[in-house]
């Protein structure tokens, strides 16, 4: 599943494209996605003219003068630049066409990606509303952190994963933020230090940042939006490395299911 750094490669690659273009086209195949794709859509867009490409958390906010479509990528969802036309293939659903003659096109196989429109602060809509802060902010800190972790006995992973206390750290980042902090998955949040949640928020930032400068990470279906793969998987330290030495103390990675999503970790290297 595209993840932060995978939204924010995308939206870096389709905005110098986009903005300030006026849309001439829509070809919409395909309404029924995770949503249904609003009701008019190709109407409201055709004719709009496009004066950037924002994020909000995985939501891409491609904003015009007459409102703002909010992209979701899904599981596999993925953006491309066409140059020109190019036939649409089975899980192509949605071209936007642009008046120089390039498109935007939508592709997404399992259908979990979404395509809606707002008129309205698209940042007050029901799917973005009640986001926590962005990770790459001052907002979130280590002591935001630790005080929302206070007592609470929830795991450390599934805490910073959840979107309602900062947005975007899917599993992968989870995993390799929490393994560079040197602490364990499972620990209980609320008996984790300031200090330590202080150390946690500014690895997760790093690695959050290096993502982005590596294009992503390239797990299955994720490419950028002209094609070409992230790379930041050649960097993982201990996500899907169960087994392999640990490259910090040659020690096996673990892997440990938690909150239904596999987590790996260096049972030495981090507690």
């Amino acid at each position: 599943m595209p993840e932060l750094p995978e939204v924010e490669t995308a939206r870096r690659g389709i905005e110098p494209h986009l903005r300030g273009q006026r849309i001439a086209r829509v070809d919409l195949r395909q309404t029924r996605l995770r949503f249904p794709v609003t009701r008019g859509l190709v109407k409201s867009l055709t004719g709009a003219r496009i004066a950037a490409v924002g994020r909000r958390g995985k939501y891409l906010l491609v904003r015009t003068d007459r409102g703002t479509l909010l992209i979701h990528l899904g599981m596999s969802g993925s953006l491309r630049i066409l140059a020109g036309f190019e036939a649409a293939g089975r899980h192509d659903h949605c071209d936007i066409w642009l008046e120089n003659g390039h498109g935007l096109r939508f592709t997404d196989p399992r259908r979990f990606g979404s395509l809606l429109w707002t008129t309205k602060d698209p940042l007050q809509h029901r799917l973005l509303k009640h986001l926590g802060p962005e990770p790459l902010t001052k907002d979130f800190s280590g002591a935001y952190l630790y005080a929302l972790a206070h007592r609470r006995k929830m795991a450390i992973k599934p805490l910073i994963m959840d979107a309602q206390v900062v947005v975007g750290i899917g599993n992968i980042y989870a995993s390799e933020a929490l393994f560079a902090a040197g602490i364990r998955p499972t620990r209980q949040s609320g008996r984790i230090s300031l200090e330590r949640m202080e150390l946690l928020v500014t690895r997760i930032k790093e690695v959050l940042r290096k993502a982005i400068r590596a294009g992503g990470t390239t797990l299955r279906d994720f490419t950028g939006s002209d094609g070409t793969p992230g790379y930041f998987a050649q960097e993982l330290s201990v996500y899907d490395r169960a087994g392999q030495p640990c490259p910090r103390c040659s020690a096996p990675v673990r892997k440990k299911v938690l909150g239904q999503r596999a987590s790996y970790y260096c049972v030495a290297c981090q507690s």
